[in-house]
């Protein structure tokens, strides 16, 4: 069973329905009959249905739910009447005069009700397991379900927090009373508006449980969210805005999923197959450790249960009978009061840092905007208030001020926390070291002759293998960095945090660059599969020696994918640059770049309607990511289909980000006199003024998705007379079906209409001609996931072709540019130079 690692939500788990349902209806409306206990309202893909129930055989209290339809058991994932439920048997459900839905009693007495206004209105139970109330002439939504808190969080639907709007309900999850009663209980989950956001549980107003910060990938301290379960969760916070969002896909091995929040206080995550049925896959906490606060300041948990707690060193216990008594919560006090400003050296009589190690991130942390370790220790000795810091992969900065509280030992996947001590404790750590040195004098021997043994193997290794080469290396360093160019990163670059090979390495792994690893070449030079010495395999990327335009994008892309961390990037594993040579190491995609399956006519039929659908939700997060929610704010500038690899499930990972460019500040526009990137993926404002910005992104983002759904090259309408461009093509399908006929033939029969169009639609108001009138990423990602009514796009006027360009049409100002342009069948970028 794969393990999670995440958070909070919902579901809760009944053994059977004790009515037995003689009838099933679509939708229901003003002038239909009501909902009955004995009926039920269906969702169109037979995966939900809504009708009443009672929590256990006994009881004579009927609720009204939503629950899976076709699992056993059957599982209720929310209710209308939390807290007033129905106690006879002709209760009924009705869209009465004020066009809202109302249940009543066998009296006819209201007991539940939406509050909408409107004249006429329909209500439908959606295949995402929402109950959403209409208005039957506009089909707007008025009501739905997903946006009233329950304690079940389902695949497709989002855990929200809104703080920008003090009339929105603050999505959380709330627990039921008990396994009988769906009444609200004490336990509730939801997010801390903070940079970066955290889930929490709270039992009633005090905190229960946290996750820790999350670091773009997951939460910090849930150290067993695998890979399995990152990919199910997609997190988006706008902190300046006071949102954040959360949502949940099914892991692997899972025809259902559900998270709840338990009456017992536990977040469980809960799968369904057809083998065992349901089952808790993952739950939180654990142990007696993961309870908020259990050691109370500056008092760290042992990864052990019972519970164990210690002070920190340079720590003694506040109260000393209440730690003998096995009392905790009073935590630790400092047994030498800090020097702060005498000197930022310990050894000179002022403060210092002990490194802890494999630890959780402590609770109320400060983000700080620096973007390295070194910086990070700076700023906190600098500051007398700073108690420790902690420098976060997919976070960067945090400090603490004050105390530190929350602090656990983690069994792996820990952080390293640097905790503030006065140079007198710090020393008495190093007098306890060297007292061990002396006691252990013969083991501390045998290891140094150890070492030296093997090290005098593995040299000798080493000459011989050089030596069979043909060239006797012996008194060369194991690094060949003998020359490196101005302005590229070295071996003692620390801010880099990225592996630097060695030539003789990647030639081995390469077998010398051997033609039968050749993956494919790009505008840069070759991509070789390879496999490093401890067994990993790669794809190497060879900058070309006579790719003139290569040697800036190389180090561009060092210096700033070495950075970016998220599920739908490409990892960059490591770098050479040996002379001339300059080589990029990444994640080897088994799966190579996503037009080898969309363009080929013998492959594209594995490409469903799902995967597609999940690679636009992918490459969409992916940006965001860049956009919004890195360390830097990246414009990719050359996102295309070939830029778009695949891994083992198909997932998607941009790459490629040569071209890229580094916004700061509050920097949102940006111009070149130097236009790189595609044609045809390129927006008006940049190919025509050299002008580009985040909505630059969102424009080939709208290009790419509308390949995606169609199947077609943005490069496949030469000769068309009746769509002359594929923004031509779309906005055709889109007066005419809505997009809906636009789908790629291959991928009719598992194709979702309502899908199709929403992809269409949100193609089309990415291309639009003027960027303020296109959406930001977090606004795509909301529109994909159904969250936000979409607007009606406006006919593109700049569908430009891709062939060879007229100058003088394409750049008025100058008949005499130099162009290189791409058609997309090969993975490299085109550059526009001479503006």
């Amino acid at each position: 069973m794969g393990r999670f690692g995440f958070f909070f939500f919902a579901l809760f788990l009944f053994a059977h329905f004790p009515l037995c349902y003689s009838d099933s209806l679509a939708n229901l409306t003003s002038s239909s009959s009501p909902l009955f206990p004995n009926q039920t309202l269906i969702s169109p893909n037979q995966t939900f249905e809504l009708g009443f129930f009672t929590p256990d055989n006994s009881s004579e209290n009927r609720y009204l739910g939503i629950r899976f339809k076709q699992t056993s058991p059957q599982a209720i994932v929310w209710v209308a009447n939390r807290e007033t439920p129905v106690t006879d048997s002709a209760a009924r459900l009705i869209i009465n005069a004020g066009g809202n839905l109302e249940l009543q009693d066998g009296r006819r007495r209201r007991i539940w009700s939406t509050n909408v206004s409107t004249s006429a209105a329909i209500a439908s139970l959606q295949e995402d397991g929402n109950l959403v109330l209409r208005d039957s002439s506009t089909g707007q939504n008025l009501w739905r379900s997903g946006d009233h808190s329950g304690d079940t969080l389902i695949e497709g639907s989002w855990l929200m927090f809104n703080a920008s709007n003090p009339t929105a309900e603050p999505f959380r999850l709330n627990s039921w009373k008990s396994a009988a009663d769906p009444s609200p209980g004490e336990f509730t989950a939801g997010f801390l508006l903070q940079t970066p956001p955290q889930a929490i549980i709270r039992r009633n107003q005090t905190t229960y449980w946290r996750s820790g910060p999350w670091d773009r990938a997951r939460f910090t301290n849930i150290p067993d969210m695998d890979t399995d379960f990152q990919s199910s969760l997609t997190l988006l916070n706008d902190l300046d805005q006071g949102l954040v969002y959360l949502s949940l896909r099914p892991p692997r091995n899972c025809t259902y999923t559900t998270f709840v929040m338990s009456s017992s206080g536990s977040l469980e995550l809960r799968c369904w197959d057809s083998i065992r049925g349901w089952y808790v896959r993952w739950r939180t906490p654990k142990s007696q450790c993961e309870n908020y606060g259990s050691c109370g300041e500056f008092g760290v948990c042992e990864r052990n249960d019972p519970l164990v707690c210690n002070c920190l060193k340079g720590f003694v216990p506040k109260s000393e009978e209440e730690w003998r008594q096995g009392n905790w919560s009073g935590g630790c006090i400092r047994r030498t009061e800090l020097l702060c400003g005498t000197s930022n050296v310990s050894s000179n009589g002022g403060d210092g840092f002990l490194k802890l190690s494999g630890v959780n991130v402590p609770d109320s942390s400060e983000f700080m905007r620096v973007w390295d370790n070194g910086e990070c220790s700076r700023q906190c000795l600098n500051n007398c208030s700073c108690t420790a810091y902690s420098y976060v992969n997919g976070i960067g900065c945090l400090m603490w001020t004050e105390k530190v509280v929350d602090l656990q030992e983690l069994e792996f996947a820990g952080q390293d926390l640097y905790l503030r001590l006065a140079s007198t404790d710090l020393a008495d750590g190093k007098k306890q070291s060297a007292r061990l040195i002396v006691l252990l004098p013969t083991i501390l021997g045998t290891l140094v002759i150890a070492a030296l043994v093997l090290g005098l193997i593995m040299w000798r290794k080493r000459r011989v293998n050089t030596t069979k080469g043909g060239t006797d290396n012996s008194s060369a360093p194991s690094k060949r960095l003998t020359y490196v160019p101005k302005g590229y990163p070295d071996e003692q670059d620390e801010s880099l945090e990225l592996p630097m090979f060695d030539l003789e390495s990647i030639e081995i792994a390469t077998d010398s660059f051997n033609t039968e690893n050749l993956l494919g070449r790009g505008g840069f030079g070759p991509v070789y599969k390879a496999k490093l010495p401890d067994g990993k395999v790669v794809a190497i990327k060879r900058l070309s020696s006579s790719s003139g335009q290569g040697a800036d994008e190389f180090k561009n892309e060092i210096m700033l994918i070495s950075k970016l961390q998220h599920r739908n990037l490409v990892r960059l594993v490591g770098c050479c640059i040996d002379n001339l040579e300059k080589i990029l190491i990444y994640e080897y995609m088994p799966n190579k770049s996503l037009d080898c399956y969309l363009f080929d006519s013998t492959k594209k039929a594995e490409l469903d309607w799902p995967k597609r659908f999940n690679i636009i939700h992918g490459i969409a997060r992916g940006l965001l990511y860049l956009h919004r929610d890195s360390c830097l704010r990246i414009i990719h500038r050359d996102l295309k289909v070939s830029n778009i690899l695949l891994d083992e499930k198909m997932n998607p990972k941009i790459s490629d980000f040569g071209l890229a460019r580094n916004f700061e500040g509050t920097q949102d526009l940006a111009s070149t006199h130097r236009v790189v990137g595609t044609l045809g993926y390129m927006s008006p404002e940049y190919l025509l003024a050299g002008m580009f910005s985040e909505k630059s992104d969102v424009f080939s983002f709208g290009v790419l998705v509308l390949e995606i759904v169609s199947g077609r090259k943005t490069t496949s309408f030469h000769y068309e007379e009746h769509h002359p461009s594929l923004l031509s093509f779309a906005w055709r399908s889109w007066d005419e079906s809505r997009g809906v006929d636009m789908a790629d033939q291959t991928v009719t029969e598992s194709s979702n209409p309502s899908e199709v169009s929403r992809c269409v639609n949100v193609g089309l108001l990415c291309v639009q001609d003027h960027a303020s009138d296109r959406p930001t990423m977090a606004g795509v990602v909301s529109m994909l996931n159904g969250e936000t009514t979409l607007p009606q796009p406006n006919k593109p006027t700049y569908t430009f072709q891709n062939k060879t360009p007229n100058p003088a049409i394409y750049y008025p100002q100058s008949s005499s540019s130099a162009e290189k342009w791409s058609i997309n069948d090969l993975t490299e970028s085109i550059i526009v130079e001479g503006r």
